[in-house]
């Protein structure tokens, strides 16, 4: 135990003297975090459009007025004239033309086909997609309330109102449907892999550049105390991130917290454990800290993508969603969302548990015996 105490000693002496490193321990994370959780959004915020009313009706300005009291749409102009329409949309100044027809009200409340058409801008696919989704709802909202209209005016009131159907939905986990509740906890998991990937795949190889892996390979220690040495600070220092990140995330953006909190920090101990092994396996196959630097970067990148933090897995193509079963940032952020978010239990998550489990035991195998291969 003296050993290790003097080997944490050491490394935490090294890491509080590197100037550069503080603010990437302690500064970065929480920018981040603060950042990204409004940046790192497909939640649709404002849309400009242009409408062309032929209609000029009570009807077709009460759908604009739809749009626009969403607060997602903002009527940028109005025109008769298509062809400007479309040099704004070519311009980027609106994103969304909406066209309504002659007639379009009486065709609409005498039961007749009332089309509207809508030409978005679709150079970002994902918020044309919301666009059209959004718009469709309106318009079907919309033409929901005219049919009830119709009904009301050709029977008895009474008996329509008796046979309509109010639908009250009701969203479990997000009741307000909140983009940052969904997505701060993943780029918590983010935030902690990058600070253990990174500064344990630099170690060692920061050893040999200094000089000093030599004076450590003379000495006494044993394998296990060395990694025990290159793993413990930063585990602490990631931990410590950790719960500063779960801090802002409750009191700063008020994400629920329904799960057991202890639960959370077990399983980020065992996925420190994890993710730093595998930068200890990097630092060993390394022989200076760019290198470390670029390869850490690039299997980070592949993990981001593949782990579900912006795009489900379900949704990717088979051989994708095969290689995210060999990803542990994808286990960590599907068990951070089902704790926080649903308030999930060990029965729940105990297979993914296990399965870091055992992928830090095969790294941490792995980087040891590197390291003798290497150094010894």
């Amino acid at each position: 135990m003296r050993i290790i105490r003097f080997l944490l000693r050491k490394e935490f002496l090294q890491i509080f003297r590197n100037k550069a490193m503080l603010p990437i321990l302690f500064v970065m994370p929480v920018i981040q975090l603060l950042v990204l959780s409004f940046a790192a959004t497909y939640e649709l915020k404002e849309v400009d459009f242009a409408l062309l009313d032929m209609d000029q009706s009570r009807v077709s300005r009460e759908l604009a007025a739809k749009f626009q009291s969403t607060g997602y749409f903002n009527l940028q102009a109005e025109t008769f004239d298509r062809n400007k329409a479309m040099e704004w949309l070519d311009a980027g100044r609106v994103s969304l033309i909406i066209i309504v027809p002659p007639d379009f009200e009486e065709d609409l409340t005498n039961g007749r086909e009332a089309p509207v058409q809508l030409i978005i801008d679709a150079v970002d696919g994902s918020t044309a997609g919301l666009i059209q989704s959004y718009s469709a709802s309106i318009l079907n909202d919309l033409n929901a309330e005219k049919q009830l209209e119709l009904k009301i005016k050709s029977a008895d009131p009474a008996v329509v109102q008796a046979k309509t159907i109010n639908l009250i939905p009701q969203n479990w986990y997000n009741p307000d449907l909140d983009y940052i509740t969904f997505m701060v906890p993943g780029i918590l998991v983010v935030l902690v892999s990058m600070i253990g990937l990174f500064l344990s795949g630099m170690n060692i190889v920061r050893e040999q550049e200094i000089g000093t892996i030599e004076q450590l390979n003379v000495t006494p220690i044993r394998k296990y105390q060395f990694m025990v040495g290159k793993l413990l600070p930063f585990w602490i220092i990631g931990m410590f991130d950790l719960l500063v990140g779960l801090a802002l995330a409750r009191y700063g953006f008020h994400i629920p917290f329904l799960g057991n909190l202890a639960t959370i920090l077990v399983v980020a101990g065992i996925f420190l454990v994890v993710i730093q092994s595998l930068g200890l396996l990097i630092s060993t196959m390394t022989n200076t800290q760019q290198q470390a630097m670029f390869i850490a970067w690039f299997i980070m990148v592949v993990f981001i993508l593949l782990g579900g933090l912006f795009t489900p897995i379900e949704s990717m193509p088979g051989w994708a969603q095969n290689i995210t079963l060999a990803n542990p940032v994808a286990y960590f952020i599907k068990i951070m969302r089902m704790v926080l978010l649903k308030g999930a239990g060990w029965q729940e998550i105990q297979v993914m548990v296990y399965t870091l489990i055992g992928m830090g035991s095969v790294l941490l195998m792995v980087s040891i015996n590197r390291y003798k291969k290497t150094t010894g």
